[in-house]
């Protein structure tokens, strides 16, 4: 909920997304890790580690048919989101922070039909990101920072058909990603970081349809082994290169809802309990092992967009 504040600090979190773009990339094998850590970090939202108190988001479709949104966050503070349609049908975006600083987002499109897009800030500072199409037709982009740093990320398509990507910061460092099939068809991947630091994603087939994954890194290997469980809901067991084991326990309520158990590698048990509102939006109650919650209360519109309150009881001392 942090990100209600940020507006006003928008260059400089852009900046900082345009530096670690290459870091970005070594990192992604953390989104195979998503089942066991989200749970956690969900957990750990919800145990207290911030005050209590209530966030809101309220969206609304302006005539143009793009939606806007207004971001209240626990000390009171707001951030409105205004997005409009300009003469070429791209949407574009103003955003005004809870101290009165304003950023932009225009969005235009090239002479080769891809969306480009400039950031500028409260501060008059812009982050720029240029689409093109190389010649295998895929499409590549540039990014420059405010500070003239540039960021690259150059894709290209293998013999095998898939499609490969080198990302390459302002300080000339890259991250490669290597993408090959494996004999049981499933597409497994290679990260080599700047400074030749290798991360292997090995994915495998289960014998009841279940994709597995072994995340190899600098620091041990990974293993995330699912299963469907009687209900049919998918569950994880995660171990880690410590030996540390977590579980996710995925269950279908009456409601036809998921709901999810999170046990830590430490013990801590995590729940998060899913429920359908009277309008049909999706709300959830999340426990965390020491006892604090975060309820997530979501309500839909008349215009079809969804509004959501976040209330944090921190755990108790």
């Amino acid at each position: 909920m942090k990100k209600i504040k940020a507006t006003q600090k928008l260059v400089a979190l852009l900046d900082l997304r345009v530096m670690v773009l290459a870091v970005a990339v070594a990192l992604s094998f953390a989104a195979g890790a998503s089942d066991a850590r989200d749970g956690a970090a969900h957990g750990q939202h919800a145990t207290g580690a911030h005050s209590g108190g209530t966030t809101s988001v309220q969206r609304s479709r302006g005539a143009d048919g793009a939606v806007d949104a207004t971001r209240t966050g626990r000390n009171g503070g707001t951030t409105t989101v205004d997005r409009f349609r300009d003469d070429n049908g791209m949407t574009d975006a103003r955003i005004t922070g809870p101290h009165g600083g304003v950023s932009t987002v225009d969005r235009s499109r090239g002479s080769d039909g891809l969306v480009d897009k400039t950031t500028t800030g409260p501060t008059g500072k812009a982050i720029t990101t240029d689409r093109m199409r190389g010649a295998d037709g895929l499409v590549d982009k540039r990014i420059t920072g405010p500070n003239g740093g540039v960021s690259t990320v150059d894709r290209s398509r293998g013999g095998d058909g898939l499609v490969d990507k080198t990302t390459t910061g302002p300080n000339g460092k890259a991250v490669t990603t290597d993408r090959m099939r494996g004999a049981d068809g499933l597409v497994d991947k290679t990260i080599t970081g700047p400074n030749g630091q290798r991360t292997i994603v090995d994915r495998s087939r289960e014998t009841d349809g279940i994709v597995d994954t072994t995340v190899t890194g600098p620091k041990g290997t990974t293993t995330f082994d699912r299963n469907r469980g009687t209900d049919g809901a998918i569950d994880t067991v995660r171990t880690g290169p410590n030996g540390g084991v977590s579980t996710v326990d995925r269950a279908r309520g009456s409601d036809g809802l998921t709901d999810k158990t999170v046990t830590g590698a430490n013990g801590g048990v995590t729940t998060v309990d899913r429920s359908r509102g009277s309008d049909g939006a999706i709300d959830s109650l999340t426990t965390g092992p020491r006892g604090g919650t975060a309820w997530i209360d979501r309500s839909r519109n008349a215009d079809g967009t969804t509004n959501r309150t976040v209330t944090t009881t921190p755990a108790a001392k």
